[in-house]
């Protein structure tokens, strides 16, 4: 994952834009195991919802972007 996502003619860093797809998707598992009481299980939540963060932001950042998101380095 190199390179800059243009949005609206604005060159955003890559990692960037997959740790904020990351925080959103970090932050529905929290409140789906907060609303099904799953965290009783769970020895450390603030621990777990840090981890839970960074392996959603290693699978994001090793995903394949489409070619229209990424802007020409021209």
């Amino acid at each position: 994952m190199i390179g800059e996502i243009n949005i609206a003619g604005v060159y955003v860093s890559s990692a960037l834009v997959a740790a904020v797809i990351a925080l959103a998707g970090a932050f529905a598992v929290q409140r789906a195991m907060t609303w099904l009481r799953l965290y009783r299980f769970v020895w450390h939540p603030a621990l777990f919802d840090a981890a839970v963060f960074v392996i959603a932001w290693a699978l994001i950042a090793h995903a394949p972007l489409p070619p229209e998101l990424l802007g020409s380095n021209v």
